[in-house]
Order: C-alpha cells, then sequence, then structure tokens
C-alpha cells in the first residue's frame, strides 16, 4: 500500500486503473478495427460499435436478441458493423442491399457461417462449399428434392404428421407447441428424409442428442471443457457414431438401386455425377439433412400454429378453399378396439382419460412405420385386425383403437392438388413473412465493395436481415407489421420484388429444400383446420425469441388441442 494512503483510497486508486486499463483496452479494440479499413478505398467504415476486446457485441446479441438490431438500426442505418461470434460483422437491411449480397455469391462475397458452426457440422456440407464444389454438391442435392422425391415423401409426411396430432388430441394436459412440433419434424427428418428404423427411445435419444448439437453451434469459439463448442462436439461424434452404423446397414441392404428415401437419392445422384461419397461425407451430409429440415421447420409450424390461432377468420378462408377443391374433413363413425401397444410410446397411456384423437385415411404404408414401433408391439406390415377392410377410414391402426366420431383429411393430396391452393400458398407465404425461421444468413466478403455509401473491406463478414427487411420493406401496402396473407394474392402481389421476400435467402444460396419446407407446412395447415380445434393453455401470448431462431420464449406457447366431431364439420 503506497505510503500515507488508507485502505479506501488505495481501494478506490485501484478500481481508477483497472477502469483506466478496461477503457484503454477497449480503446485501442476500437482502434485496432478503425484501421482494418481499406485505404484504396475513401469510402468510410459503417457506423457501429465494436463492443469489448475478443467478446465484441456477442453477449449482447444473445441476450436482447431482436432487439440488439432493430436498435442499432435505428441509431446507426440499414448498414452498421458490429462484432460477433470472434469476427467483424457488418449488418445489412434493405432490399436493394440484399440484392447485392446475395446476386455477388463467388464475386463479392462467399458463404461465411460462423467458426463454431463450421467446426460442428465438418467441411463436406452443402453449406459450407464454394464454387464449383458448391455447385457440384448443389447437383447431386437437387435429386433429395425434385417433383418425383417429393411426391413420394408427400403421403409418408401426412401420415406422420396426422400421427402426432392425434397424440397431441389424446393428451389429458396442455401441448408444449415448439417442442411438439422438434418432435414432429425430427420424425419427418429421421424415418422419411433418412429412412431410419428407430423404437422410441432410441429415437428420443437421438433427437436430443440432435437438439444439443443445434443448439451449439452459435458458440463462441473455444473449445475447452464446458464451453458450447466442446458440447457440440460432443453431440455430433455421437450422431456420426449412430449415423455411421445406419449408413453401412444402408449400403449393404440387397436392392440397393431401390432408394426410397433422401439417402439413397444422395448415394445414387452421387454415383451419376461421377463421384463416390466418403463415409465422412455421407456422415455429414446426413446431418445436415436433419439440421435443414428439424429446427426450422419446426419454428415455422410453431409460428403457423399461433398465427392461426391469432386469426380464426384465416381459419375459416382456408376450409372454404379446401371445400372448394373437395378436399375438406369426412367424418366416419369408426368401431372400438383395443389400444394398439404402438401407441404408449409416447404418453398414450390407455389409463390416461382420453380425448377423441383425430382420424384420417390411414393405408398402411409398408416402407415407414405410422408412427413409433417398440420391441414386442406389432410391426407396422404387420395388420392388427384384418377384419377391416383397407378402405376403410378406419383401417389404421391407431383409428381402430378408438370408437365415436372422428374427421380425417383426404389420404391422396399430391404436389398437383396442393399447387391448387392458392390461398393456402399465401397463407403459407405469410408465415414465413412475418416470422421467418432464421433472421439471417452470413457472407464473408472477397473483395472491398461498396453498400449504401460505406465500405465493407474485404475478409469482413456480412450478416443480412431476413426478418428486418420483411418489417421495413416499403412495398407492402398493408402495414407490414400486419397478418394478412391477401397481400400475396394474384390480385395484389405486393411482394413482387424478388429481395423484399426473402425466407428461403436467395441467388445461388437460396434453399434448396424449400418446396419439401412449403409442402409440410400445407399438409401440416390441412390437417390442423381439418381434423382439429385449438386455444390457449396460458391467459396470454408467449414472447417470441429470435435467435438463432425463431421460437417462443421458454416454450411458452402451451395450447390444448381437441378433435374435431361431426358437429364443428357440419357448423363449418
Amino acid at each position: 500500500m503506497p505510503a500515507g494512503l488508507s485502505g479506501p483510497e488505495a481501494a478506490a486508486l485501484a478500481l481508477l486503473a483497472l477502469a483506466l486499463l478496461v477503457a484503454l483496452c477497449r480503446h485501442l479494440w476500437a482502434l485496432r478495427w478503425s484501421l482494418s479499413r481499406d485505404p484504396a478505398s475513401a469510402l468510410p467504415l459503417p457506423k457501429g460499435s465494436m463492443g469489448w476486446p475478443f467478446f465484441g457485441e456477442t453477449l449482447h446479441w444473445l441476450l436482447q436478441g431482436s432487439r440488439f438490431h432493430s436498435s442499432r438500426r435505428e441509431r446507426y442505418g440499414n448498414v452498421f458493423k458490429t462484432h460477433l461470434l470472434g469476427r467483424p460483422v457488418v449488418r445489412v437491411t434493405g432490399a436493394e442491399n440484399i440484392r447485392k449480397i446475395l446476386l455477388g455469391e463467388h464475386t463479392l462475397v462467399s458463404t461465411q457461417w460462423p467458426q463454431s458452426t463450421q467446426i460442428i457440422l465438418g467441411s463436406h456440407t452443402l453449406l459450407g462449399s464454394i464454387g464449383d464444389l458448391h455447385r457440384q454438391r448443389r447437383k447431386i442435392l437437387a435429386r433429395v428434392f425434385s417433383r418425383a422425391a417429393l411426391e413420394s415423401y408427400l403421403p409418408r409426411i401426412q401420415k406422420v404428421v396426422s400421427w402426432e396430432l392425434r397424440g397431441w388430441c389424446m393428451e389429458p394436459g396442455s401441448i408444449a407447441v415448439y417442442s411438439s412440433a422438434k418432435t414432429l419434424t425430427f420424425r419427418i427428418a429421421a424415418q422419411i428424409l433418412l429412412g431410419l428404423r428407430l423404437e422410441e427411445k432410441q429415437f428420443k435419444d437421438l433427437a436430443k442428442t440432435f437438439e444439443q448439437l443445434v443448439e451449439n453451434l452459435f458458440s463462441l469459439p473455444l473449445n475447452i471443457p464446458f464451453s458450447g463448442l466442446r458440447k457440440g462436439i460432443k453431440a455430433r461424434d455421437m450422431l456420426h457414431e449412430f449415423m455411421e452404423k445406419a449408413i453401412q446397414e444402408k449400403l449393404q441392404r440387397k436392392n440397393p438401386e431401390d432408394h426410397s428415401d433422401a439417402l439413397d437419392f444422395i448415394i445414387n445422384s452421387a454415383k451419376e455425377h461421377g463421384k463416390e461419397f466418403t463415409m465422412q461425407e455421407l456422415k455429414e451430409s446426413a446431418i445436415e439433412l436433419i439440421f435443414a429440415a428439424f429446427f426450422t421447420t419446426a419454428s415455422a409450424s410453431t409460428s403457423l400454429i399461433l398465427l392461426l390461432l391469432k386469426h380464426p377468420s384465416v381459419i375459416e378462408k382456408i376450409r372454404q378453399e379446401l371445400m372448394s377443391h373437395e378436399l375438406y374433413q369426412q367424418c366416419e363413425r369408426c368401431p372400438a378396439g383395443p389400444f394398439p401397444d404402438s401407441l404408449t410410446s409416447q404418453s398414450r397411456d390407455s389409463e390416461k382419460p382420453l380425448l377423441r384423437p383425430t382420424a384420417k385415411d390411414a393405408c398402411e404404408d409398408e416402407s415407414q412405420p405410422l408412427g413409433p414401433t417398440e420391441e414386442g408391439s406389432p410391426q407396422p406390415n404387420t395388420p392388427l385386425e384384418p377384419t377391416l377392410p383397407q378402405s376403410s377410414p378406419c383401417a389404421g391402426p391407431q383409428l381402430r383403437a378408438l370408437s365415436g366420431q372422428s374427421c380425417h383429411s383426404p389420404s391422396d393430396i399430391t404436389l398437383e392438388k396442393l399447387s391448387c391452393l392458392r390461398y393456402l400458398d399465401c397463407v403459407i407465404k405469410e408465415v414465413l413473412r412475418v416470422l421467418p425461421p432464421v433472421s439471417g444468413g452470413y457472407r464473408t466478403a472477397l473483395q472491398t465493395f461498396e453498400l449504401d455509401g460505406y465500405q465493407i473491406p474485404k475478409g469482413w463478414s456480412v450478416m443480412y436481415s431476413i426478418r428486418d427487411t420483411h418489417e421495413t420493406a416499403a412495398v407492402y401496402q398493408s402495414p407490414p407489421g400486419s397478418f394478412d396473407p391477401d397481400r400475396f394474392s394474384a390480385t395484389r402481389m405486393e411482394a413482387a420484388g424478388r429481395f423484399h421476400y426473402i425466407p428461403f435467402g436467395g441467388g445461388v444460396r437460396s434453399c434448396i429444400g424449400k418446396e419439401l419446407a412449403q409442402a409440410i407446412l400445407k399438409l401440416l395447415a390441412i390437417e390442423l383446420v381439418s381434423t382439429v380445434r385449438w386455444e390457449l393453455a396460458t391467459p396470454g401470448y408467449p414472447a417470441m425469441q429470435t435467435v438463432p431462431i425463431v421460437h417462443p420464449v421458454d416454450d411458452g406457447l402451451q395450447l390444448y388441442f381437441h378433435a374435431l366431431q361431426p358437429s364443428h364439420s357440419r357448423e363449418a
């Protein structure tokens, strides 16, 4: 202690010295990035703050969510700088600015995901590939989402959607919609896209592990014990171990030409393009497929259910359209029967009081189980009650288990029929405009270029904002914040400009699975409005978190689901 200073004085001096040191470090940090501007350009860097040394503004971003970007956009404009996840970032909003970014792929910018995302997902993914490698991989994956492939997925997707909705109606309590939507979309990804045969315990374990992987995709690039990156790597290794066994079984089967799932399409498409995928490439492709189909589609499904609940008039208009195309519900009386074992694996306990479930024409699909099949329970190709004709709406094992009257949607919905549902298409588009699952995308500047009067230095990250662009686009006649599906009707077409509406990105990096995602959402909407009604189980609607995926805060969208009865059908 310096002579003549008391204890409190010494402490105050130490705190002052520490504050000066922190201020100096922050000043030097800001100066370091100011000096990184390209001297060959006379344009200034965008306005903004680089935050604290090393951490930047990452903690603010994670804690504030969408408010982080909106507050800085209000303060600095449509183009501002920040520092996130270990990198300098320029955040971009506005159709013209985003147009330049998305059409500048491979020339002005290149895809750039956070370092943690690249490490966890791997180097053999479509997301991380660039140039000729990206074009080659996209051609191979195009077979997975071709019209023929989508047609083959459709009946199985509808069956899984219907099966899950029946389960929601059977629950005596409320349903946490986001968690349940994740179960639905993971089942679609695992059973239909990857063709995995899973007992329910395996399914739940795999889903939990995958959720751990996704939760840590956007973390600080610190591979140390208990860090988010370390947890993500651990989850990835567990998933790779499982996938390798599943892929080996698939490769060793007797009829390799019979491709019935996305992984089969990838393997055969790669061969047709003169490429043989390694096991590592196949594992990473499998994880990427689930990543693309799982959280984002679950987010959009949750948003669809929420927005339809808020706007019952939209539900009625969808029903009217379904009626006009003879796709609206039919109601049948199903005879009583034994409660099947295959329903007990997701809290479908026969001792619990059961609400009437949704019913549909559930013809058996031998290629995929309708729902989870536990050890010892009947397999999907083994009829439980052969006395019922397969053409009966009550022929499915889940339907034969229940007595009374229920409503079901047609089981023969095709892509052509979906394309005729114009208003439903507008509804799905509006859901994705109001609550796009992801808030934006990452790129890296390949060269210094101008954007909105500022220089974007070579090597900096560029993060374009989907959500902010949707919210601020001046082209919309009704307020951008309102829910108005008719804005996409042929008579208005407010979002005709390509880059005012970008829920799936754009340019050569547009989402390759967007047709599949929209088909899933349309099938879900049809099943919802045809077979169930739903209501809030809480006093009010939950707040929505937007980083990194749009979803209700604390899984707060709690709803009661009830199967529609014939009286509801007649009233509708």
